[in-house]
């Protein structure tokens, strides 16, 4: 039998790699205000997949947070939880804007971003032959989730605004810095943030934020992560 694992030291340890999913959940914790501790997984050497890793995420992959009550992992759970701990950045559970909130949550994690993933590794899912016509499926369809994306967020429900933002905004900002930047291996003239205003006063307002700018400098994001964002430059790991 494996010893449990002991409690973090500090109220919340983050186990991270640069530009990684990881981002969203310090983004999270630096607009809380909560105090964390980071733990670098150096994915040029495969630690997601190593042991010590995998009792906190055993899916091998990244983020993890380890909390007083354990770990938790999955972005979408950690956001969760991290929203209702502190009764902030989420609405209230039993408020009327919670059903709507969570159902754009979690189709921003389960289907653009699940989308995302298989674009950027579509070696993993198919035989390198079909890839080019794997991605042009793709990229059809992740234009018109953000279509979906954009007319919810052009109504300016309180949960998807810069000026109070949510666990929402700060994911949403991330995959589009992520969509401008990645797959490296094909043209990305497709994507254009500007055509999507509401999506793109998000990113920009977010970009003043206190809780960006300490990101900005923990992961080489540069001065315009969201809005115009250049590759990191991370002073530790690789972002991979």
């Amino acid at each position: 039998m494996m010893d449990p694992i002991p409690p973090a030291p500090a109220p919340y340890r983050l186990h991270y790699a640069p530009d990684n999913a990881s981002l969203i959940v310090r983004l999270a914790l630096e607009e809380l205000g909560a105090p964390y501790q980071t733990v670098l997984v150096d994915r040029g050497r495969q630690a997601q997949k190593a042991p010590a890793h995998l009792r906190l995420n055993p899916a091998g992959q990244i983020p993890a947070l380890e909390c007083a009550e354990g770990p938790v992992f999955e972005t979408a759970a950690i956001l969760l939880h991290l929203a209702d701990a502190h009764g902030a950045l989420a609405p209230d559970p039993k408020g009327p804007d919670r059903p709507a909130f969570l159902s754009w949550l979690f189709f921003v994690s389960n289907t653009l971003h699940a989308d995302m993933r298989i674009l950027f590794y579509p070696g993993r899912y198919v035989a390198d032959a079909d890839i080019p016509i794997l991605r042009a499926r793709l990229t059809g369809r992740i234009a018109q989730h953000l279509a979906l994306i954009e007319t919810m967020a052009s109504a300016a429900p309180g949960w998807c605004r810069a000026d109070a933002p949510s666990v929402l905004t700060f994911y949403l900002a991330c995959l589009l810095r992520w969509l401008a930047l990645y797959p490296t291996d094909m043209n990305r003239s497709w994507f254009r943030l500007d055509v999507f205003p509401s999506l793109h006063a998000i990113c920009a307002g977010l970009e003043t934020r206190p809780a960006t700018n300490a990101a900005q400098g923990a992961e080489g994001l540069g001065p315009t992560p969201f809005t115009c964002p250049a590759y990191p430059v991370p002073p530790e790991g690789v972002a991979l």
